[in-house]
């Protein structure tokens, strides 16, 4: 997608955020004016659209995209440019647009629906007992079957396209099977996971509310008994792992680079934004 195409679905959601919200909240209180000249800032829609385009940019690092590629080929697409230390102020504004907008591009529950969960690492494993930023948060020290990490899961719920229904941020130290109930609400048909979700209670709760939940059984349990579509079904389950992989590799999800919560979160909720505006995602479909 061009960055010219990006820009005008993102501030046609802008402009809709704006109409539901003076509808739906208090107005907002003008400022008191300040002495001198104001200072130049970019729209919110524009500081959008380059957190986002940074994710489809190919580079590994936002400092790098901003300093090497925005203010060298994209001055007149955007004139309003601001100083590299300044732009990582502005886009800790934009965390709850950002946020509306990954729901508004959330995909439609087919019938078939994966759930997985993965790592985000906020450190190097050497650097845990002298990281502080993330000192304050309730994450810890956790292990998955890739091992020991420190820093928080993601959890994603996608359909048989690929596309993602929902998405949970978790302290990396959560059950996986606790954000489910969470999921559900927005679910029907089947849901197939893999063996760090087995549950009996979780199922028969689930199958109540008219949702099938399948997955992977260990060796020495009994199987479950699905019908021949769901066993097969189980068997695409890696359709979701498809999925984790190409928001990691191709839309930076992870990285250990962080200063603050909030330039976390903005970094995740835009490579999950990124990933669903994919024009191509290298998947192969259910």
């Amino acid at each position: 997608m061009c960055i010219v195409s990006l820009f005008c679905e993102v501030h046609d959601f802008f402009l809709a955020y704006e109409k539901w919200q003076a509808l739906q909240c208090l107005p907002k209180q003008t400022p008191s004016e300040s002495r001198g000249r104001p200072r130049r800032k970019p729209h919110p829609s524009e500081v959008m659209t380059l957190l986002i385009g940074f994710h489809h940019s190919g580079y590994r690092t936002f400092k790098h995209f901003y300093l090497r590629h925005v203010c060298v080929y994209w001055q007149t697409e955007f004139p309003l440019l601001v100083s590299y230390t300044r732009f990582v102020r502005l886009k800790q504004e934009v965390l709850t647009l950002l946020t509306a907008y990954l729901a508004a591009t959330l995909g439609e529950c087919s019938g078939i629906s994966f759930v997985d969960s993965t790592r985000l690492r906020v450190c190097d494993n050497k650097r845990i007992s002298s990281h502080r930023v993330f000192s304050e948060t309730q994450i810890g020290r956790s292990k998955t079957s890739m091992g020991w990490f420190y820093g928080f899961k993601l959890h994603v719920v996608i359909n048989d396209s690929g596309e993602l229904l929902d998405v949970a941020l978790t302290p990396g130290n959560t059950d996986d099977r606790q954000p489910l109930g969470k999921f559900t609400d927005k679910l029907h048909g089947s849901l197939f996971a893999d063996r760090g979700y087995i549950s009996k209670t979780l199922r028969e709760i689930f199958a109540r509310e008219g949702l099938s939940f399948v997955y992977k059984v260990r060796s020495s349990m009994k199987p479950l008994e699905v019908s021949v579509s769901e066993e097969v079904l189980l068997g695409k389950r890696t359709l979701v792992e498809s999925v984790i992989k190409e928001l990691k590799t191709r839309t930076v999800l992870e990285h250990t680079r962080h200063r603050s919560l909030k330039n976390f979160q903005v970094n995740a909720v835009s490579a999950l934004i990124a990933y669903q505006l994919l024009e191509n995602r290298s998947l192969a479909e259910v």
